[in-house]
């Protein structure tokens, strides 16, 4: 390849990079051979027009959901304020808004994947205060993590490997995947 040829290349993955909408993770601290990131734009997700639904079982709190948080067209508020209750930051139990875009996200891949199994959730929002304990313990834990904004989840799906997991991510392009194979998880 010449060296136009090259720089072209780069600087389309960069605007790619730039473009994308954060929402499965922010790589800010994560090693090169731990994370993976969508660097092309993409089409917008296949949501389907009926219902969307997620399931949920978090791994820290054991609780369970299982919720159709969008239908007739439009977000369900007693469903949303129920995934913002179970994606709080279980250390500090403190609530926060999750991001539509993710949920959107999280359903798409949970289509794209075809699980029949609830995400597993290893963390979910975070509250500054958390994030700044986990920075100082961990080098993995980007400072300016997309978890204190409810733009982030780190999850598994029992039923499907990881690879295929963070690999369906990543055709999704709409931003940043983690891949964590020793900790078992897709940021």
């Amino acid at each position: 390849m010449d060296r136009r040829r090259l720089i072209a290349g780069l600087g389309a993955a960069t605007a790619g990079l730039a473009a994308a909408a954060p929402a499965l993770a922010r790589d800010g601290a994560a090693s090169p051979a731990s994370a993976a990131t969508a660097t092309t734009a993409s089409a917008p997700l296949n949501l389907g027009h009926g219902p969307r639904s997620l399931k949920f079982r978090h791994l820290h709190t054991m609780e369970d959901l299982e919720v159709v948080y969008w239908e007739n067209g439009d977000y369900v508020p007693e469903s949303l304020a129920a995934i913002n209750h179970l994606l709080r930051d279980f250390r500090s139990n403190e609530v926060h808004e999750i991001d539509r875009t993710l949920l959107d996200l999280l359903y798409a891949l949970h289509r794209r994947v075809d699980s029949k199994e609830p995400y597993r959730i290893i963390s979910a929002y975070r509250s500054p205060a958390t994030n700044g304990q986990l920075t100082e313990r961990s080098g993995e834990v980007a400072v300016r993590s997309l978890h204190m904004e409810g733009q982030a989840v780190d999850v598994r799906l029992v039923d499907v490997a990881l690879t295929d997991l963070r690999d369906a991510a990543l055709r999704l392009g709409k931003g940043g995947v983690g891949y964590y194979p020793d900790s078992d998880f897709v940021h």
